[in-house]
């Protein structure tokens, strides 16, 4: 299909013809007038770039393809729909005095939440209960709120683009926020914000789709490939046969978008690999950047607002991308608004205005052009070779602005309010008024624009789709694309796909060989039951991972909602669907293995009503769980309440639900024999029948006297009251109803109740205390001295150039040769590093630069010894030799993603580097002042980077400092400050490496050293980079690209080796030139030079770590007691679910007697115990993962596993002690200490056998796979599940043995049962009639001496009353269980725990699941 009759997914309608290239070409200058208040000419001329080559276009040299515009394609679809009537959707956004506030007032604190805290409220919570109640009635106190965005007018017409400026924290994403209409997350959002006149209400509820907020964080679903993730968002907003040009298929045009969307933003190569995350392998950072924008791309919204998404790019991609949204809002009329903290003057002369905000007030909005004259003019100072961008914000940053001569703060407006009301009183905000006024007025007067964007919109919906609705595909649509999607991402997640299936069939084999060949005797009929029991419960908890599944999705459910890519319930119901064939699947081979190992009633009406009541039930509780999961803010609660009610439904309905399900085809019919007929032969015992005689009756329910026959029906109706006649009128029915019940709790969750993953910020903050008070004020006046010296110590540093320190002789030299890098992908492997050389002094800062995805990261990790995966070739020395097993320790790693302990401070994370490597104070300068005593998790992005940073400079590094990208994400000033601060490092011989992206002119000559790499991972340049970045420009202009005067060279030379989407300069390629050049040669002589010279090896050994094992782990250690004590809801969790589970047992057994029945009662109350693990380590697996993320390679992984244990005791025992108490309370039970020392060690065994899970294990998804299986082995194989005598030979001899719970349930019933008097009740007795002429001591005393018990009425002659227990030790006995081995079953429970201690220290020292 050819251009012309390309189709454009922005323009709605359908066309009648085909325009070529040509035509659209000679209509393209009109077509731009009527689309922009700027002419297509001066676009053309001022957004072009270098003047040298048409920026639009793209080169697709790498596969041989013919170069690609993007100009060219949009305008001539755009021309094609144009022809035949079809107009634009213009939407031009105006917005008099905006102003938004958010909840507490001014300098007002949110403190983090400790437990002890949360239970003094949780006492109290009746009482506050009750106060919710009277504070109605009373008067209500009006809400403390702060303003961070103060009254902000202006407007952006359809075609234009807006640049919004600012230091962080003055409101940027706030204002963003408002115009794409995103109000949630605010207390109140004042002002008129109205969109083609159409008012932000009609906007939010009929056209959400319209305005839309791209975040700046990449939030992505790992599993799904670049191109599904492109695919998925297309399908739900592809517009309908109506917004297509005629004959051109959904597909088709899906096709054709995201071919364009990827050539575009330059990653078509990346289009079938994995998005990735930090556990699964996938596309670069860059990438990933990349296609966050070609995601929010496919929404088609008129209005765009991007929050810094240039972060992580290169500078050549960021222009390119810059240039990008300049052709679509030229072309397609969008009205888009751009917030970014390092805009470089390519990028900044893109847009039509700028708005400038400091602390949320308006200081300027008006051109571009005008706006550095504005700000000179008010006194302000610029810097040599500073960008447009950086000076504006830096107008407004009191720390890095400097004066004009002659000028001062007295007499220069340096206050936001100062500022605000220069602006006010100047002619732009005269101009800005008058522009908004007159085009407010067109839009109230001459609607066309409303009209005809309301008619777009509604032809763009598919058929069925409502008027009001702001989705553009149907309901049903929506849950098939989502099904299709969630298909995918199971089917692609491979391990854990795997794992789920592996593990489901090793369970049903355990079981299976548990409950093999049950014979169809007496022995038989409570262990069928058993067995149908145990299948369905197992299969149903596996559905337990549900819940942090659900809490888990939140953050992508959050951001396509708000793209209205579907309406959020429909996730629901796609989620059902995906699954039902991986799970129909698993539980049919699940139930085949478990039905006929067990011998169950074999006939095909069996086998399949077992498997569909079995799946009916797992998918009704899988209901439960992710209803659970999509209601409540957080896993905690989620799971606090889920494990409320998994109690009730185990203990309320016993059997019930399996048996009512499944009892059609228990039609077999028992035999009574073995110890069910009383009374019977025994040891040197032969005077009873050996068939069931008149004289001896069976104790099996349903039986009848004197017949040893007992039809499966009788056993159910009279063991459980269950009619046969009920599985399918009854049952059946109530399952499905249940299904449906929680399928549509799930729609209601979402729709109704949205749990928020994100959104705005609220910082927390410690409770100071004498000593940080003391620190923090130290911290203020250190400030304000500092402010005072500023301008001087910058002024000096600006005109100053950089000295790099000489290398001493104490100081090592890192070098790399010959450095290649392979890594495993589908079909072979894939190079990704080739042949770099370059080489690192003391006392010079390096920079590692590159286009995206050329391998930045990855040679950085590769040099830093990161990497474990693929294989690595080459030379890595220090000092002419090999590294050794202290090179982590010589060396710091300020890694891209910002990976910390959630609950510490900022001064807490600081201080926790330096108690473990050096100590150095990094507050200061990286100005986290106000800051110090933050909660790290509450930290946005650009705080956690400063933070990432400065937690690595706080070692000082003795051999070299690693640094991933630490200016990105940071405003210009910040990047200035870091930068300037490396530099003062390297003077003082520190060795530096860094990467890094989008560098300005000032901060790249700041380097010493340039390692420049192509895609492929080639060398493309390394060496100096000198004075005004003049050795650079010589070498590459000596070869073809001479850098201008006026460009940064940090982006030319991107450009010039075709990092972008623009071709490269020059016929061969840069690696090539590269090679053959002296320079190269001189890198290879010179790191020959620098092995020779190298400082001589020393004998001392050097141990890996800065610290000894006891001082990591006394800092480790506190650190995870801060953590726990400031997580209130995990450690209250925990205390709720023991408390809780124990009353509700104790509650159902309530003061326990000495009949035969509550002695039964006593064993299940004991048995509970084992499900205390379970409860465990579902909560112990999630906390574990998390804080692995941000363990370091500070301290050894064994302290890491210790201190995370360590931590956990105190809550484990205070949890014991309240399950014993409410226990021994409620239920009489034996209340000896040695039950509370039992119940210690199991609550310290399922902690380790969690944390065990979690180590062995990558993600959250896989472990919770695992705790089923361990938990159903335990408890079947421990002796009373199955009783001892029953259990086969194989597993007697050997899991009976090893198994925790067999000394867990010994040592507890020991106790209880030992020397306890039964006294059957009346019911309870077996009765049964002597011979004729004898009493029933004559007739059963042999029995009763042999097989325990004893005779109610021994002297009788008829109906002979027999209790089967005498005392407690005759029911543990055949259990194998004796009072006098109770110390030494206590013992082995804690060997266990031991056991499972070790085990984790070893996983975590060995297993690393985080592929780099």
């Amino acid at each position: 299909m050819s251009n012309a009759t390309s189709l454009h997914w922005h323009i709605q309608g359908e066309s009648r013809r085909t325009i070529d290239i040509q035509e659209s070409e000679a209509t393209f200058h009109t077509l731009s007038r009527q689309l922009t208040a700027h002419s297509s000419h001066t676009h053309d001329a001022d957004h072009k770039g270098y003047g040298e080559k048409d920026v639009e276009k793209a080169s697709l040299h790498d596969n041989g393809l013919e170069p690609f515009s993007l100009r060219d394609y949009l305008t001539s679809s755009n021309d094609a729909n144009q022809a035949i009537g079809i107009q634009h959707k213009h939407v031009g956004v105006t917005w008099k005095d905006l102003r938004v506030e958010v909840p507490g007032g001014k300098d007002h604190k949110e403190y983090v939440k400790t437990f002890d805290a949360s239970m003094l409220r949780s006492g109290l919570s009746l009482i506050l209960w009750i106060w919710s109640f009277v504070a109605r009635y009373l008067p209500a106190k009006k809400e403390d709120t702060t303003t961070i965005l103060r009254e902000s007018s202006g407007l952006a017409k359809p075609g234009e683009m807006v640049l919004v400026l600012g230091c962080p924290g003055s409101g940027c994403t706030t204002f963003l926020k408002a115009i794409a209409n995103e109000r949630g997350e605010y207390s109140s959002v004042g002002g008129d914000v109205r969109y083609a006149g159409i008012d932000a209400e009609e906007m939010g509820k009929t056209y959400k789709g319209e305005t839309v907020y791209n975040h700046e964080d990449d939030i992505h679903i790992a599993t799904l490939t670049v191109a599904q993730t492109l695919a998925f968002a297309l399908s739900t907003k592809t517009p309908g046969p109506k917004g297509r040009l005629p004959g051109v298929s959904k597909k088709e045009f899906n096709a054709q978008v995201e071919d364009m969307l990827l050539k575009m933003l330059n990653i078509s190569h990346t289009s079938g690999t994995l998005v990735g995350d930090e556990f699964v392998r996938g596309v670069s950072g860059g990438e990933r950047k990349r296609v966050s924008i070609a995601e929010m791309m496919t929404t088609r919204a008129r209005v765009q607002c991007w929050d810094n998404s240039t972060r992580g790019l290169d500078a050549s991609t960021a222009l390119d991308y810059a240039k990008s949204l300049r052709v679509m809002t030229d072309v397609l009329g969008q009205t888009t608004f751009v917030t970014l903290y390092q805009a470089g003057e390519g990028i900044y002369n893109l847009f039509d205005k700028v708005l400038v905000l400091d602390e949320g007030r308006q200081v300027y909005f008006g051109p571009p052009a005008q706006a550095r004259s504005y700000f000179e003019e008010l006194g302000y100072k610029p810097l040599p070779r500073q960008a447009t961008a950086d000076y504006l914000t830096g107008c407004t940053d009191s720390n890095e602005r400097q004066f004009s001569p002659g000028r001062s703060a007295a007499n220069v407006p340096s206050t936001p309010e100062a500022l605000e009301h220069a602006f006010l009183a100047s002619q732009f905000a005269r101009s800005m008024y008058d522009d908004l006024e007159k085009y407010r007025l067109l839009m109230e007067t001459e609607r066309s624009d409303q009209e005809a964007f309301k008619r777009s919109v509604l032809l763009d919906k598919k058929r069925g789709v409502s008027k009001k609705s702001p989705y553009t595909l149907g309901y049903t649509g929506q849950v098939i694309a989502l099904a299709r999607r969630q298909f995918h991402m199971r089917l692609q997640d491979r391990f854990q796909l795997v794992t789920s299936f592996s593990l489901s069939i090793a369970l049903a084999l355990v079981l299976g060989a548990a409950f093999f060949n049950l014979p169809p005797t007496s022995n038989g009929a409570f262990t069928r039951a058993s067995v149908i029991f145990a299948a369905m419960l197992t299969s149903c908890l596996d559905a337990f991972g549900e819940m942090s599944v659900q809490v888990g999705g939140r953050g992508i459910l959050r951001k396509q909602t708000s793209y209205r890519l579907y309406r959020p319930s429909a996730l629901a119901l796609g989620n059902t669907l995906a699954d039902l064939p991986f799970s129909a699947v698993r539980l049919l081979i699940y139930d085949i293995i478990v039905y006929f190992m067990a011998n169950l009633h074999r006939s095909g009406g069996a086998f399949w009503t077992f498997h569909l009541f079995n799946y009916m039930a797992f998918l009704s509780i899988q209901g439960f769980f992710r209803t659970f999961g999509l209601f409540f803010s957080s896993y905690d609660t989620a799971f606090r309440l889920g494990a409320f009610f998994i109690p009730n439904l185990i203990i309320y309905i016993g059997y019930l639900i399996p048996v009512q399900q499944m009892k059609r085809w228990l039609f077999w019919l028992f035999t009574c024999d073995g110890s069910y007929v009383i009374p019977r032969n025994g040891h040197g015992i032969d005077k009873y029948p050996t068939v069931l005689g008149p004289n001896q009756v069976c104790t099996l329910f349903g039986a009848a006297p004197g017949s040893d026959v007992i039809s499966g029906r009788s056993y159910l109706l009279t063991t459980y009251d269950m009619d046969s006649h009920d599985i399918w009128r009854r049952n059946f029915l109530v399952l499905l109803g249940w299904i449906l019940f929680y399928q549509l709790t799930q729609v209601i969750a979402l729709d109704f109740f949205p749990q928020s993953a994100g959104g705005i910020v609220y910082r927390l903050f410690a409770k100071e205390t004498a000593e940080t008070s003391k620190l923090n004020a130290h911290l203020r006046e250190r400030r304000k001295k500092r402010l005072e010296d500023n301008a001087a110590e910058k002024a000096e540093i600006m005109n100053a150039k950089w000295e790099t320190a000489a290398p001493t002789v104490d100081r090592s030299v890192f070098t790399w040769e010959r450095v290649n890098y392979h890594v495993p992908v589908s079909g072979g492997t894939r190079q990704l590093l080739n042949e770099v050389y370059g080489y690192v002094k003391p006392g010079t800062l390096t920079a590692l630069m590159g286009a995206s995805g050329a391998g930045k990261t990855t040679c950085l990790d590769v040099l830093a010894q990161r990497k474990n995966i693929g294989v690595v070739a080459g030379d890595t020395l220090v000092d002419g030799r090999p590294i050794g097993s202290d090179f982590a320790r010589g060396t710091a790693y300020a890694e891209q993603m910002d990976v910390h302990e959630g609950t510490a401070t900022i001064r807490e994370a600081m201080r926790f580097s330096a108690y473990l490597r050096q100590p150095y104070s990094m507050i200061e300068l990286l100005e986290l002042q106000d800051l110090a005593d933050a909660i790290v998790s509450s930290l946005g992005t650009e705080a956690r980077k400063r933070l990432t940073i400065g937690v690595e400079l706080a070692s000082k590094p003795e051999l070299l400092l690693f640094l991933d990208e630490p200016t990105s994400g940071l405003d210009a000033q910040s990047a200035w400050n870091l930068v300037r601060f490396l530099r003062k490092l390297a003077a003082q011989g520190q060795a530096i490496l860094c990467t890094i992206h989008q560098p300005s002119s000032l901060l790249f000559e700041s380097f010493d050293r340039l390692l420049l790499l192509e895609k492929g991972g080639y060398t493309v340049y390394f060496g100096d980079i000198g004075p005004d970045s003049c050795v650079l420009r010589e070498y590459f202009a000596r070869h073809g690209a001479e850098c201008p005067k006026n460009m940064n060279p940090a982006e030319y030379m991107l450009d010039a080796i075709g990092a972008g989407i623009t071709p490269r300069i020059g016929s061969r390629d840069w690696k090539d030139v590269w090679l053959d050049s002296p320079e190269f040669q001189r890198v290879q002589h010179e790191i020959s030079e620098l092995k020779k010279s190298a400082k001589p090896k020393t004998n001392e050994v050097t141990p890996k770590y800065a610290t000894p094992f006891l001082h990591q782990l006394a800092v480790v250690t506190k650190r995870n007691f801060l953590a726990l004590w400031r997580s209130p809801d995990y450690v209250f969790t925990r205390l709720f679910v023991h408390l809780f589970v124990t009353l509700f047992v104790s509650l159902v057994f309530l003061q326990l007697g000495n009949s035969q029945r509550d002695l039964q009662y006593r064993v299940f109350s004991i048995f509970w115990v084992t499900v205390l693990p379970a409860i465990l380590m579902n909560q112990i697996v999630p906390m574990f993962l998390r804080n692995r993320k941000s363990s370091s390679g500070i301290y050894s992984a064994e302290v890491f596993a210790i201190a995370q244990l360590l931590g956990e005791i105190p809550y484990s025992i205070l949890c014991a002690i309240i399950y014993w108490v409410i226990m021994v309370r409620f239920s009489r039970l034996d209340g000896t200490g040695f039950q509370l020392l039992v119940i210690m060690f199991v609550e310290l065994f399922g902690v380790a056998l969690g944390q065990v899970i979690a180590a062995i294990t990558p993600s959250v998804q896989v472990a919770v796979l695992f705790i089923p299986f361990i938990m159903v082995v335990l408890t079947t194989f421990c002796g009373v599940t199955i009783p001892y005598p029953n259990l086969a030979h194989f597993w007697r001899s050997w899991m009976y043995q090893l198994n925790p719970f067999t000394r867990l349930l010994s040592a507890m019933l020991s106790t209880e049962l030992h020397g306890l008097q039964i006294q059957c009740k009346p019911d309870e007795f077996a009765v049964f009639n002597p011979p004729s002429g004898q009493s029933c001591a004559a007739w059963a005393s042999d029995f009763v001496n042999s097989f325990g018990g004893y005779l109610d009425n021994p002297n009788d002659t008829q109906s002979c009353r027999y209790c089967q227990y005498k005392t407690g030790d005759e029911y543990t006995t055949p259990l194998n269980i004796f009072y006098d081995h109770r110390w030494r079953d206590v013992w082995i429970i804690f060997a266990f725990f031991i056991f499972n201690f070790v085990v984790t220290i070893v996983a975590s020292r060995f297993l690393r699941y985080a592929k780099r």
